[in-house]
């Protein structure tokens, strides 16, 4: 079998599987697709450019919509699900948010009239959602052709994974308080030492004092939110009957249960503190005596937003020299507070050997 009939053969099976994937999950019948594929394969190939199977354009199109699909799933059940979207309002990958200073005071059987005027002073405020770049991935035509679809299968999932990981180290990072303040405080720890890191192991009074930093900043009793790391977690399951009991995780989400009044969840990319009570950059390494932190927030006073998804990819034939494909993803996305005044953060205190 020659060359050519190989490569058409590939194709014809790639938007058979494309084809049929697509239709199946826009809810019609999968030989409708399977038929219209190939013959946008069919028409593309009679463009001049020889290619059987689809040409570079339709690539990048199906592609991205797969992806964009991945890191849609990727935040469902997760610590970030039931966050605001205001993926709405975002325009070329920026959103303009009103900061309103203050809520407006409440008077309670008021018999004084006219009621009193309180001015809201509105500020617009442009914020340019954070970019993620996945590094470009080198394919050769031969497995292009040869597996096409579990080959790109495989190459998007990759590259979803990367990026999810990403933007949950980044959304983290950003709902941490940069240093511990009267509006965003900064707890440590107050267990017993660990003998090798000298971390302190977090307590359920430590679990309080965070209860009790959110009822000092009024922060409403509902959908109060706590993001455990697992040194923390192992802490609680060594000392903590009932979070043992909850420690039931679904692996999809890193959800454990709900207690102390929080909704509360494991992640395992929190944020670095230095000893001294300052956050370290997103991607930092630890120092001796810097672990990660844990922290609360109240889900109604942050907010999520994604904008574009955009696929980059080069053909094998404009590679003479190594015949190979080239791909690679970007995507914006963000995730913040909307006022640094409803989250606590629980940095490990450290004692030194002695």
């Amino acid at each position: 079998m020659s060359k050519r009939i190989v490569m058409i053969v590939a194709a014809v099976l790639f938007n058979c599987v494309t084809g049929g994937l697509l239709a199946a999950a826009a809810g019609v019948s999968p030989v409708a697709g399977m038929l219209c594929m190939n013959a946008a394969g069919f028409v593309t190939g009679l463009s001049g450019e020889g290619a059987p199977s689809l040409r570079a354009g339709v690539y990048t199109e199906i592609w991205t919509g797969e992806l964009v699909k991945a890191l849609r799933s990727g935040l469902a059940g997760s610590w970030l699900d039931g966050v605001p979207d205001q993926s709405s309002i975002v325009n070329n990958d920026v959103i303009h948010l009103v900061d309103v200073g203050v809520d407006p005071e409440v008077l309670i059987n008021n018999t004084t009239y006219p009621i009193p005027l309180q001015a809201l002073d509105d500020k617009d405020i442009a914020i340019k959602l954070d970019k993620f770049q996945s590094k470009v991935t080198p394919i050769t035509d031969d497995e292009l052709y040869a597996i096409s679809y579990d080959k790109m299968a495989r190459v998007k999932e990759s590259h979803g994974n990367a990026i999810n990981d990403a933007k949950f180290a980044k959304a983290a990072h950003a709902l941490c308080a940069s240093e511990n303040t009267a509006s965003t405080p900064v707890l440590k720890s107050s267990g017993e030492a660990d003998a090798e890191t000298g971390r302190q192991r977090l307590t359920v009074n430590d679990l309080v004092e965070m209860k009790r930093a959110m009822d000092r900043l009024r922060v409403p009793m509902e959908n109060r939110r706590l993001v455990l790391c697992p040194d923390h977690v192992n802490d609680l399951l060594l000392t903590d009957q009932r979070f043992r009991e909850q420690y039931n995780i679904d692996r999809n989400s890193g959800r454990v249960g709900t207690l102390y009044g929080f909704q509360i969840y494991e992640y395992g990319n929190n944020p670095l503190y230095t000893t001294s009570g300052t956050k370290k950059d997103v991607g930092a390494t630890a120092d001796e005596g810097e672990f990660q932190c844990s922290f609360a927030f109240h889900t109604p006073r942050v907010f999520k937003a994604t904008g574009s998804t955009t696929m980059y990819f080069s053909e094998a034939r404009q590679d003479p020299e190594y015949q190979r494909n080239k791909i690679n993803f970007r995507h914006y996305f963000i995730c913040m507070p909307k006022k640094a005044d409803a989250g606590v953060v629980m940095m490990s205190g450290h004692k030194e050997g002695e």
